[in-house]
């Protein structure tokens, strides 16, 4: 048997003394940011103001304007060691009047069905589009059918999310492609127009937009989403009647660039001020709500985590660095603005923390550190058990994404995601789908994983 000497069981001791000494004052901290986000809900106060009184913001819009000028304002506001804007041009897209989409057969009669545009997409103009549909569930059967069979008709891609998935954000992910870059591979075929199914597993009649993205040099071709009752609908009628015609008519348009801005706040750190936490959200918004989970819950949570630490008198030893980015939607141009800023200025952002998944409650905390893994954050999981929350490997967000080629640790908070995409890109995205207690948890999870990673780093 080994000798163990008495100045080694000392040394052990000491050491196991100072990490329960640290991890008390580490829990007493996050549980006084609880108290703050719970007890002031700044973050939910807030939103109201931006959804009802600023209301949906497509970039390059006075409503987006409005938004860098009210977020700007509310930073200012929060004694924070500076605050500035950072320009960055963006698209403007235009919807124009409210889209027509009906079906019209010597069958069945005529039937009009919930529509709206895509973004980004080209309109039909007063004249409409009118063209026989075909329905397919795949890129593979779009190319089975060839040209002989596609052009001239309006392609209808009816691919359902997966109900099977927990996770729904990977449901969205398998048939969000067929939204992006479906027009683009009809058009190649000869298509005149596509429609697509909702991105949602619920059956109703709220069509949901979001982002299109046309190849180059290929024809661009209107696209509009219907609503899943709808698509369920269109699918029972063309078996009915496979010569039935689709009419839609869409006033949507790109305008020239627009220059706005990404509003950003900062704490210095006290220790490492060289070395950047960053927080945020994206302030743009689709137009046919007003934003409240996608993303206006992102961004004021993001500026909360300022105001909590603040008021609590934190001082991080890292810099945390609150960004609002512009222009996510349908560009990405401010993450990709923000992160050619850093580089040029040579920053260290050692770690970004996005919330773009909506203000619902928030179950984890998901972390991609390509250089270190994940074991200096797993520690934490004891300190973050109290509030039901889990940090687990995996994490980031499209804004945040061009740092991460930099080093950048991506992170991001992981609300309850069962619910989302009801609600994502619809009008039904209102300040009255939130709850004030979720947003505020989720404010205060943001808050307390920012201060670990202020104290600790990265390693």
């Amino acid at each position: 048997m080994k000798k163990i000497y008495p100045f080694l069981l000392i040394s052990l001791w000491m050491s196991f003394q100072s990490i329960n000494a640290q991890n008390s004052k580490d829990s007493l901290i996050i549980r006084k940011i609880y108290d703050e986000a719970l007890q002031k809900p700044a973050a939910y106060e807030w939103l109201d103001f931006l959804s009802n009184q600023i209301g949906g913001r497509l970039s390059g819009s006075p409503q987006a304007a409005a938004a860098v000028a009210f977020t700007k304002q509310v930073m200012d506001t929060l004694g924070l060691d500076r605050v500035f804007l950072q320009e960055v041009m963006v698209p403007h897209w235009v919807r124009g009047k409210k889209e027509v989409g009906k079906m019209i057969s010597s069958k069945l009669g005529t039937k009009e069905f919930p529509v709206c545009a895509l973004g980004n997409s080209v309109g039909t103009g007063a004249e409409g589009l009118l063209a026989q549909v075909i329905e397919v569930s795949s890129f593979e059967q779009l190319k089975e059918l060839g040209r002989g069979q596609i052009e001239g008709k309006i392609v209808f891609y009816n691919t359902p999310m997966n109900p099977s998935y927990v996770r729904t954000f990977q449901a969205y992910g398998e048939s969000a492609k067929y939204r992006f870059s479906g027009p683009s591979e009809a058009a190649k075929l000869g298509a005149v127009g596509t429609i697509m199914r909702s991105l949602t597993t619920r059956l109703d009649d709220y069509p949901h937009t979001g982002s299109l993205g046309y190849q180059l040099n290929v024809a661009q071709i209107p696209a509009i989403a219907i609503s899943t009752n709808g698509a369920e609908e269109l699918s029972l009628r063309l078996k009915q009647d496979k010569n039935l015609l689709f009419y839609m008519e869409t006033h949507c348009q790109m305008l020239e660039d627009v220059l706005s801005y990404n509003v950003i706040g900062e704490i210095k750190g006290s220790a490492f001020p060289d070395e950047i936490i960053v927080v945020g959200g994206h302030l743009d918004s689709w137009d046919t709500g007003d934003g409240a989970h996608d993303d206006g819950a992102g961004v004021v949570q993001s500026m909360d985590v300022l105001r909590i630490l603040k008021s609590l008198n934190i001082k991080p030893k890292r810099t945390v660095r609150a960004v609002m980015f512009m222009n996510e939607e349908n560009g990405l141009r401010g993450g990709k603005k923000y992160a050619e800023e850093a580089e040029a200025a040579k920053e260290k952002h050692i770690a970004a923390l996005e919330s773009d998944a909506g203000g619902f409650t928030p179950r984890g905390i998901g972390v991609t550190d390509d250089a270190n893994g994940m074991d200096s954050y797993l520690k934490w999981n004891a300190l973050l058990k109290p509030y039901e929350l889990e940090i687990r490997e995996g994490g980031g967000g499209a804004d945040i994404s061009p740092l991460r080629n930099q080093g950048t640790v991506q992170i991001s908070l992981s609300p309850d995601s069962q619910r989302y995409f009801d609600v994502h890109h619809t009008e039904i995205d209102t300040f009255e789908q939130i709850n004030q207690r979720e947003l505020q948890l989720g404010a205060a999870a943001m808050a307390s994983f920012v201060y670990l990673l202020s104290e600790y780093g990265t390693r």
